[in-house]
């Protein structure tokens, strides 16, 4: 097998999911083509909302909430001065200072609202409904229970999936396998009306279904060798450095595999009656779902993902490692902001940031087959489908912007667009800006100025 015959760098693997070796500049010296990089797109929610006072500029002094339902949030909307619609520069708040590493790869978007349908659960629409394609025009003319149809992540995969073997890839890090809420509390995912898209929580099954076990580790062992034979066929042999490339890279993958293990370990020596708490400590357990999604990006298995970094609502104990002595729940603590309650939310806050701030690192490391980061070729966004927790708000929705969309996005700045601004104009943006002539999405009104 040449690599002459195929695409630069690519090998053919099961299922027919390609692996893109990391970017090796010893290879130019043979002038062959390089072919521009895929977009990718990638979708992180965060659930319960945020503190809004420690993330939104401005809001420092606001005083903490009490508990609102939905039914009455809107009553309660709060009607003090805002700042004015513009573009600003981007400051960083308490909670993104774990983002500060990456100020100038990401904006921040604020006063974006989504629609709410009265009858069901707030934390239910907030997470199904968060990507969806449905207005509430069309919902109330086909008599849907929720505002939710074909999500925006499909609406996307289905243009530009490329030739990997997913078009989109559904990731949830939720460590409880028993069904303690309905699905629609851990999936922001749909191919068509309650047509769920199932969100993969095992980092076993996620591995299995992206590198084929066995026969994946299998081609591993064999590349090395592949790329250094053919090299020798070129002009140049493969440099030392491109080989250290190349076993950092492999390496990486290995290491992924040691960790699986690991987890395997964990849960197999945990009690036969699952335990009350989550048994993998959530920022491991966080972590090696991103380092899969993203080799997944990186080997061109898909270019479209979501990722919800913990389930919706989901009152169930969970192990938030180096914050807290024992695990605690979430979604009761969004509920108890009054006095110091909301230091200690803010604590939650400040790890999913982290989190972030990690994913955003890792893609900015992994190199594409141009040399060009993975984070130049991509459009990542960061939000939440309550506006906050306490009050079960669906106005005023917070959204982060990363990524360099090949050069299209520019960054280090707060866009604060006009109050009850809808959601969809954000996702109608992002759907442009990832290649899509797309006039219209839900009850988007128009885009966002977001480009350079």
């Amino acid at each position: 097998m040449s690599l002459r015959r195929h695409t630069r760098r690519k090998f053919l693997i099961g299922n027919g999911a390609m692996l893109a070796l990391p970017f090796l500049p010893s290879y130019l010296a043979a002038k062959e083509s390089v072919s521009k990089p895929d977009k990718k797109l990638v979708i992180v929610y965060i659930p319960n909302g945020l503190v809004r006072r420690c993330f939104i500029p401005g809001e420092e002094e606001k005083k903490s909430p009490g508990f609102v339902t939905v039914k009455n949030s809107e009553k309660k909307r709060q009607l003090d001065e805002k700042t004015a619609e513009g573009i600003y520069p981007l400051e960083l708040t308490s909670t993104m200072e774990p983002l500060a590493g990456h100020a100038g790869d990401i904006s921040l978007i604020t006063g974006l609202d989504r629609p709410y349908k009265l009858g069901g659960d707030a934390h239910e629409q907030g997470a199904s409904c968060y990507l969806s394609s449905v207005s509430p025009e069309e919902a109330k003319r086909k008599k849907l229970k929720f505002l939710q149809g074909r999500t925006l992540d499909h609406v996307i995969g289905e243009k530009v999936g490329g030739a990997g073997s997913l078009k989109t890839l559904e990731i949830s890090c939720n460590g409880f396998r028993a069904p303690k809420e309905s699905p629609r509390f851990d999936n922001i995912s749909w191919y068509g009306i309650d047509k769920m898209a199932p969100s993969i929580k095992d980092p076993r099954n996620l591995y299995d279904r992206l590198f084929s076990g066995s026969r994946y580790q299998r081609h591993l062992d064999e590349v090395s060798s592949l790329v250094i034979d053919d090299a020798r066929s070129l002009s140049k042999n493969l440099g030392y450095h491109d080989r250290d490339v190349l076993d950092e890279y492999m390496t990486m993958i290995r290491d992924i595999e040691v960790r699986m293990k690991r987890l395997q370990k964990l849960i197999a020596e945990s009690p036969i009656k699952r335990p009350a708490d989550e048994v993998i400590p959530r920022g491991e357990y966080i972590r090696l779902q991103a380092d899969l999604m993203l080799t997944a990006l990186q080997a061109g298995i898909t270019n479209v993902s979501t990722f919800m970094i913990g389930p919706e609502r989901w009152n169930a104990p969970m192990l938030y490692e180096g914050v807290f002595e024992r695990p605690v729940v979430h979604h009761n603590m969004s509920h108890n902001q009054k006095g110091e309650g909301y230091k200690k939310l803010q604590q939650i806050d400040l790890f999913h940031m982290e989190q972030f701030a990690y994913i955003l690192s890792k893609m900015k490391s992994m190199k594409e087959v141009d040399g060009s980061s993975l984070l130049d070729n991509s459009v990542v966004t960061c939000g939440v489908g309550l506006g906050d927790g306490a009050t079960h708000q669906y106005f005023d929705l917070p959204l982060i912007l990363a990524g360099g969309a090949q050069g299209q996005l520019k960054h280090g700045v707060h866009v604060q667009c006009q109050n009850g601004t809808p959601i969809s104009n954000a996702w109608l943006s992002v759907a442009q800006l990832m290649g899509l002539e797309l006039g219209h999405f839900s009850d988007s009104t128009g885009t966002l100025n977001l480009r350079t």
